[in-house]
């Protein structure tokens, strides 16, 4: 599999969670948001990633390689960069506690419809360039 077809998988897999983003947020299931959207957000970096030839790491927040790549994407993407790594880093934060909580956390009371829209939001604007990245480019 070329690393081409990989990206294009990474980010189909990614739109495919972005659907669910929805119906989670409908049901009220907020943590559920954010821990798919920062799935989302892994996937679509990982394929902007290999589509620029770089190997990403099996780690969850991959953001800061696209800063260190920038000069390897395509101008609107690049600018976006520091953007895009802030919003890995947010989600990889709250992945484990969104997921399965804490003793003095409990996911599904602590997430708020805000917080949900924010990861969409995120989620969103990460699929918008990594569409610029796999497809367009």
């Amino acid at each position: 599999m070329t690393n081409r077809t990989l990206a294009q998988s990474y980010l189909l897999k990614a739109r495919k969670r972005f659907i669910v983003l929805e119906v989670l947020l409908k049901e009220e299931a907020y943590s559920d948001v954010i821990r798919e959207a920062q799935e989302l957000v892994e996937l679509a970096l990982k394929g902007i990633l290999r589509q620029v030839g770089v190997e990403p790491p099996k780690q969850h927040d991959v953001g800061y390689l696209v800063i260190e790549f920038k000069d390897r994407l395509p101008r609107e993407v690049a600018e976006e960069a520091k953007k895009v790594a802030a919003i890995s880093k947010w989600l990889r934060k709250e992945r484990e506690f969104s997921f399965y909580g804490d003793v003095d956390f409990i996911p599904t009371e602590e997430y708020t419809l805000k917080d949900a829209q924010r990861a969409i939001n995120d989620a969103n604007f990460v699929l918008q360039m990594a569409d610029i990245v796999i497809i367009d480019h």
